[in-house]
């Protein structure tokens, strides 16, 4: 009985330690992601942002979708390669205004996301 409750009790606390460090591996990748991002907002401001700026910014967001696919749903990646691509295009065809308007969205999603599958109450119940 007792090692019933000692088993149950340092399973109960590696699931919370997974969740924490969970919580700050999503914000931390976000985080990074969304400054580059906004790098990218102010030279599309600026209409200096290069086809290779563009790509930079999505170089490092495949690199960071690889492991997040296992701690957020497809769908959500997808999502944002999805609206990355567009602005990527629009951003080599110098449509800045169009770009600019993107970007504002992948800024949005990246601020939100994270937040959507922290450990929070009213995402467990």
């Amino acid at each position: 009985m007792v090692k019933a409750i000692i088993s149950t009790l340092a399973a109960l606390a590696v699931s919370i330690g997974f969740f924490i460090w969970t919580n700050g591996y999503l914000y931390k990748q976000f985080d990074e992601f969304h400054g580059a991002l906004e790098t990218l907002y102010d030279k599309i401001d600026d209409e200096t942002a290069t086809r290779e700026d563009a790509y930079s910014v999505k170089k490092m967001w495949e690199s960071k979708k690889r492991k997040l696919h296992i701690l957020i749903p497809h769908n959500d990646i997808s999502y944002l390669d999805y609206w990355l691509s567009e602005a990527c295009g629009l951003i080599y065809n110098s449509r800045y205004d169009l770009a600019l308007g993107k970007v504002e969205v992948l800024l949005r999603i990246t601020e939100s996301l994270p937040d959507a599958y922290s450990l929070k109450l009213e995402n467990v119940f």
